[in-house]
C-alpha cells in the first residue's frame, strides 16, 4: 500500500506543476506584459510545462505498471486511454507554443523586436485551449478511481 500511495502522490504532484507552470505561462503571455524578459521567461515557463507534462505521463505510467490494480485492469479501461489522449493533445498545444517563444526569442536577439498582439494571441490562445483541456483530465481520474465508465 506505500507503493500504491507513493505513486498517486507523485502522480498528483507532477499534474500540479504541470497546472502552476501552465498558469503562470498563459498569464504571461499577454500583450500588455509582453517585454525582452517577458519573452524570456515564456520559453523556460513552457519547457517546464512540457518536463511537467512528460512527468505527468511517467508517473501515470509508474502507476500502471506498479500500482495496485495492475497493469491488465488500467489497460482495458477507456477513461485511460482519454486520459492519455487529452495529455498528449495538451503536450502537442504545447510544442505549437514553443514554436512561437523559440521563434520570438530569434527576433528579439536579432533585433530587440518583440512579438505583436496578433501573434501573442494566437499563441495564448494555444495555452488557453490546453489550460482548459487540462480540466477534463482530473475528472476522468476520479471517475477512473471511483469506478465510473470503467469495464
Amino acid at each position: 500500500m506505500t507503493t500504491e500511495a507513493l505513486l498517486a502522490y507523485a502522480h498528483i504532484m507532477t499534474f500540479l506543476m504541470l497546472a502552476t507552470f501552465l498558469t503562470s505561462e498563459t498569464a504571461l503571455c499577454r500583450a500588455d506584459w509582453i517585454n525582452p524578459a517577458a519573452v524570456r521567461r515564456l520559453a523556460r515557463l513552457n519547457a517546464l510545462s512540457l518536463l511537467s507534462g512528460v512527468l505527468v505521463l511517467a508517473s501515470g505510467l509508474a502507476r500502471i505498471a506498479w500500482g495496485v490494480k495492475g497493469s491488465g485492469w488500467y489497460w482495458a479501461q477507456p477513461l485511460l486511454h482519454a486520459k492519455i489522449t487529452l495529455l498528449v493533445l495538451m503536450l502537442a498545444l504545447s510544442l505549437a507554443a514553443a514554436r512561437s517563444y523559440r521563434a520570438w526569442q530569434r527576433s528579439l536577439d536579432a533585433g530587440g523586436a518583440l512579438p505583436d498582439a496578433a501573434a501573442l494571441k494566437a499563441t495564448r490562445r494555444l495555452v488557453m485551449w490546453s489550460a482548459h483541456i487540462m480540466v477534463l483530465i482530473p475528472l476522468l481520474a476520479v471517475f477512473l478511481a471511483r469506478g465510473v465508465g470503467t469495464r
